[in-house]
């Protein structure tokens, strides 16, 4: 069934998308969940449309999503040489996101929830109100009139789940579950997709999980834990950096803590910065504070130097969030 969509920036996708032939779906380096279930959902919506589609990413699927159809289509490149009659872009807040060159050559197409996206798209669509990408995809694919096959609601509904960290972010509202019920009344089976997502890990991530917490570190409150993990430590537990997805979340299982600040060797010097928090704790002004960006309960950023020079700069700038959230107005 088709909807006539209410926002002008989604009716303009919608026409840009039948007027073209030829696409090229991607989104984010290190892709997740959301980036994944996105970018195969557009894809298999696209194909019913009888339109062409390449999907690509940087990197390959992490291994809890291999089972999710289509994904053995998925192109692991750095570079598109042809981008097609029009790329888009699923949830990136700029055009150096996806870590893949020539996608700027092309008639871009930018779908994103990401506060502080550049509008880098020649059509961009931009609601901060979703709680994943995946839930803007939901409309542009009623919006295109294609139904909501398994495929498609397998995908949705994945990238819904990841995104709202099995449904414990605030970014969760009512739309959320009438999306869920749509994916569900599609063939979705909730818990064998929890069960591929959460819990079919390798023992390498089991023994690299305790080595991340084994070095874990609280604040004095117990209210900041900070960890981090390097190449060496993934190796000798039989791991890889995919394995370390979902980590983050671990130490806010503890309800003392509010914050986690886990700390991700990507090279000499080099550290990805993966931000969590609880309630109305905003640590997306932090990562945007070095470049990066996410959403109020879960960010990110990348920072160059030492692990010891950065670890009390975060940890001071979480509890002065902590703080400034507790003071009374």
């Amino acid at each position: 069934m088709t909807t006539t969509p209410t926002d002008p920036n989604l009716q303009q996708i919608v026409t840009g998308i039948h007027r073209r032939q030829r696409f090229v779906v991607t989104s984010h380096a290190r892709p997740d969940g959301d980036a994944i279930g996105s970018s195969l959902a557009m894809a298999y919506a696209l194909r019913h449309l009888g339109k062409d589609v390449r999907v690509v990413s940087r990197d390959a699927v992490p291994p809890q999503f291999e089972t999710c159809p289509g994904v053995e289509d998925v192109i692991v490149t750095d570079r598109v040489d042809d981008p097609g009659d029009a790329v888009i872009v699923m949830e990136c807040g700029d055009l150096t996101r996806p870590g893949i060159s020539g996608l700027e050559r092309g008639y871009v197409i930018n779908i994103d929830h990401h506060t502080g996206n550049t509008m880098y798209g020649a059509l961009n669509w931009f609601d901060e109100s979703a709680a994943a990408c995946g839930e803007m995809v939901f409309d542009l694919v009623r919006a295109l009139g294609v139904p909501m096959t398994l495929e498609i609601a397998t995908h949705v509904y994945v990238a819904v789940l990841t995104d709202t960290g099995g449904f414990h972010y605030s970014n969760i509202t009512p739309r959320t579950f009438e999306i869920c019920r749509a994916c569900t009344e599609a063939g979705v089976n909730p818990a064998a997709i929890a069960r591929a997502v959460y819990d079919s890990n390798r023992i390498g991530r089991l023994k690299l999980f305790r080595a991340v917490l084994n070095g874990m570190q609280l604040d004095a409150a117990e209210r900041i834990a900070t960890l981090y993990v390097t190449k060496q430590m993934a190796a000798d537990c039989g791991a890889t950096y995919d394995d370390t997805e979902g980590l983050v979340n671990f130490p806010l299982s503890a309800k003392e803590v509010l914050a986690v600040v886990f700390f991700k060797e990507n090279g000499k010097d080099d550290w990805r910065v993966s931000l969590r928090s609880k309630g109305d704790l905003d640590i997306n002004v932090i990562a945007r504070e070095f470049g990066g960006g996410g959403h109020k309960n879960a960010s990110g950023c990348g920072v160059r130097g030492t692990l010891e020079q950065w670890k009390p700069i975060f940890e001071q700038k979480v509890s002065a969030a902590i703080e400034a959230t507790a003071a009374p107005l």
